[in-house]
């Protein structure tokens, strides 16, 4: 009577602890199991009670993905009946009512049921059931991906499509994910999955689509396997053209030269195949194809002003052109051209100023002289007057001024500096005589070359 009060308490302390801690008595640790094709398979279960001190009673079944369910295994603490179909291919583990499934094939997948009934020794009509179910799959292990490209040539950007499709030798329930430049590439509105992922097609090919490409597959028991890369070349551009220089100041686009300098101007864009450039100058209201060439020679001495250029970029694949332009200015340009100046002649710049000076002064003195006095026709009374009044004698006293019109008057007596407001005013009287000096002067042209001589005397 003591033992059997013992071993009651001894339930009843078991039953208690397991009521506060877990209803638990059997656990199994995992209820999904990947199992490998040919290999074995533990199905592990874990008791949590005294198998001296219970009576059990259980089964293992096995339920088909098509939902066919099949007896395994029958057991008691004393006996274990295996499924005839499946004694060669089955393994019961006693006590802990554990299963081996021995060379795993496609029909051992499905849901593997445990069904154990627990009932503790003097505890006469307690029962405790126990219920557990393992799902179970079986996979090939996943070979090395290959990816196929097409077309296998370049693209053209905005003009083509690309599919790349991955494919294993083998493997089950293959898992496909696709890398381009070692990042993970998901379903956008140009990129589209077929549904386990195995082909990528690329609708439209942009220039952001250039890269490496990677397929990695994996399933339930193969870690992820890298194929080998791919690359996808995309004919794009050109894309951000510019102008740089080492030289120079810039300041937006345009670029300050010292005099004297030989600049160097490099033209760049983001394109492939690279680009075709030309360089343009469109000074003087002119546009005219200077080089050819992504790099271009200046000298700044041979800019006379502030000059435009335009450096334009083509390529000759995608047939897209992008050009950019930008002005060129020579820094002091005044001073340099006048240093230039110097250096080449030894004159002084302030005696240039100063001669070019005083022949302009020179010159307009003699134009208002010779406009004011009129020194030839003043000559050409005093020596063109007739003969016969150059042999006349002088008289004394006065005489008729009709007569000695002009004769005194215009000849001026050496030493002494006769008013020349006086000379100018009789000149002017002289001229106003109509056709005066005119006709003396061509009557003296005409007359024989004898009395010249006579009046030379």
């Amino acid at each position: 009577m003591e033992a059997t009060g013992r071993s009651a308490l001894y339930v009843c302390c078991v039953l208690l602890i397991l009521t506060e801690v877990s209803s638990e008595l059997i656990h199994i640790p995992s209820l999904v199991h990947h199992g490998i094709e040919g290999k074995s398979m533990l199905l592990s279960v874990e008791t949590r009670y005294p198998l001296e001190d219970v009576e059990i009673q259980g089964t293992w079944s096995h339920t088909r993905p098509s939902g066919t369910r099949t007896t395994l295994v029958t057991f008691t603490k004393e006996a274990t009946i295996i499924n005839m179909m499946y004694r060669n291919h089955l393994l019961f583990k006693e006590p802990n009512v554990s299963l081996i499934i021995r060379e795993l094939n496609h029909e051992d997948e499905g849901d593997y049921h445990l069904n154990l009934n627990i009932q503790f020794n003097n505890q006469t009509g307690l029962v405790i059931k126990e219920e557990r179910t393992v799902h179970v799959t079986v996979d090939v292990p996943v070979s090395s991906p290959v990816i196929q490209k097409s077309p296998s040539y370049a693209v053209v950007e905005d003009k083509a499509n690309a599919t790349l499709t991955c494919s294993v030798e083998r493997g089950t329930r293959v898992v496909f994910q696709w890398l381009r430049d070692n990042q993970t590439l998901g379903a956008s509105y140009r990129y589209h999955f077929t549904q386990d992922n195995s082909t990528l097609f690329i609708s439209t090919v942009r220039k952001e689509d250039k890269g490496t490409y990677h397929c990695v597959a994996s399933n339930a028991v193969s870690q992820g396997l890298h194929s080998r890369a791919v690359d996808l070349n995309v004919y794009y551009g050109p894309y951000n053209l510019e102008v740089n220089s080492d030289q120079g100041l810039r300041t937006g686009e345009v670029f300050t030269i010292n005099p004297g300098e030989l600049v160097f101007f490099e033209c760049q864009a983001d394109s492939n195949p690279p680009n075709s450039y030309v360089w343009i100058s469109k000074s003087r209201n002119a546009t005219q194809v200077i080089y050819e060439g992504p790099r271009l020679e200046v000298r700044s001495y041979k800019l006379a002003q502030a000059e435009e250029y335009l450096c334009r970029a083509f390529n000759n694949v995608t047939q897209k052109q992008d050009e950019t332009q930008f002005t060129l200015v020579v820094a002091k340009y005044l001073a340099g051209k006048e240093k230039h100046i110097q250096e080449g002649s030894n004159f002084p710049p302030f005696a240039a100023v100063v001669v070019s000076s005083l022949f302009i002064i020179s010159c307009m003195l003699l134009f208002f002289l010779k406009r004011t006095c009129s020194p030839k026709r003043v000559l050409m009374s005093i020596y063109n007057r007739p003969l016969s009044e150059q042999k006349r004698p002088h008289r004394s006293g006065h005489e008729d001024a009709t007569e000695d019109f002009g004769i005194y008057e215009f000849v001026s007596v050496p030493g002494k500096m006769e008013s020349a407001q006086a000379s100018c005013r009789s000149l002017a009287r002289l001229e106003s005589v109509q056709d005066m000096h005119t006709t003396i002067y061509d009557v003296i042209r005409h007359v024989p070359e004898t009395p010249s001589h006579s009046l030379l005397e």
